[in-house]
């Protein structure tokens, strides 16, 4: 008898799962974690590395077919290369995508070549380096933007994300869609989100009908690209541009209906929907000894039970309080 496949009541299939395997980082993000008085997990809250990949395996089959490796900032995890070799080699995975902040060594970089992973997207809010430090609370941007341009040398396909927020970098805008003048980037501007792990979220001003108005009033013309299916961002370029530009509603959450997503955080807990609250703890049940049949019919449980959008889930939430941070959730 074959698997079951991961699909919810709504006749959305789940192949997509984004793992994180930390939640710490070496930024401080204002949008991600307070600067302060964050509670990281301890060593032993953690999946293991053999956890993880156990996990992952289970998801691959039941239909997972791609993976974004999340955090945190995944390369502060100590052993990352080798379990992503290791991972590479499940049956039935096709694509491993990163996220991260830009600190990636050289030796990294090339150890992901060497791994097949060839996508990778990069946190970066800013093209100014006072603005970079006030937003991530780190004085780094210089190695971060070196870093963009080694993986763009090495054969990378890179894509920027940017969280625009009033009063932060609202003149970023227009010099990320000039980046993509020269450079085969993909930039994606998305609205601000509640998950620093405060109470103090206020509804976005910059919704992505504000930021494609601000540069549609610098580009009279746009080339409207057509979107992948379950993608996130609406896509477009300046005519005559090497890359890309789009605009991710992830505040409106307009995507909901294509959404193929499920999360996998740090400490094991499983989230059908960014928005909502764990559905379970992978982790506590793996360490009672469950089998792999066991697991799979809890995620199947899980996603039998996914609510119809972000907005339903999160209604689910609202009696919990505020959201997590976006470093214990992995985005």
């Amino acid at each position: 008898m074959s698997t079951p496949l991961l699909i919810d009541k709504y006749g959305r299939q789940l192949t997509y799962l984004r793992l994180s395997v930390t939640d710490r980082c070496n930024f401080r993000c204002y949008y991600c974690m307070p600067e302060e008085g964050m509670d990281f997990a301890s060593r032993k809250e953690l999946l293991s590395l053999d956890e993880l990949y156990q996990l992952a395996s289970i998801f691959c089959g039941l239909g997972v077919n791609k993976i974004r490796i999340t955090g945190g900032e995944p390369f502060v995890r100590a052993g990352i290369i080798p379990f992503l070799r290791k991972l590479s080699q499940l049956p039935g995975l096709e694509e491993i995508t990163v996220t991260s902040n830009g600190t990636l060594s050289a030796s990294q970089i090339k150890d992901l070549h060497q791994i097949g992973i060839r996508k990778i997207n990069i946190s970066l809010d800013s093209l100014d380096s006072d603005r970079f430090h006030r937003i991530t609370r780190r004085d780094s941007f210089a190695s971060v933007y070196a870093c963009i341009f080694q993986l763009l040398e090495s054969g990378f396909e890179v894509k920027l994300n940017c969280v625009v927020a009033e009063n932060k970098n609202i003149q970023d805008i227009i010099p990320f869609v000039e980046l993509t003048k020269k450079y085969p980037l993909a930039v994606r501007f998305l609205e601000e989100m509640p998950f620093n792990g405060g109470t103090d979220f206020k509804v976005p001003l910059w919704s992505h009908q504000e930021i494609y108005s601000h540069i549609l009033g610098h580009y009279p013309v746009l080339e409207k690209l057509e979107n992948p299916f379950a993608s996130t961002s609406v896509n477009y370029k300046v005519p005559g541009y090497t890359g890309t530009f789009g605009i991710i509603p992830s505040y409106s959450r307009t995507f909901c209906g294509t959404c193929n997503r499920i999360r996998l955080g740090a400490t094991g807990e499983l989230r059908t929907c960014l928005y909502g609250p764990a559905a379970t703890n992978l982790r506590d049940l793996m360490r009672l000894g469950w089998t792999t049949q066991k697991l799979q019919q809890e995620i199947l449980e899980a996603v039998s039970h996914r609510k119809k959008d972000g907005f339903a889930a999160e209604a689910s939430l609202i009696q919990i309080g505020a959201h997590a941070s976006m470093s214990v959730l992995g985005g």
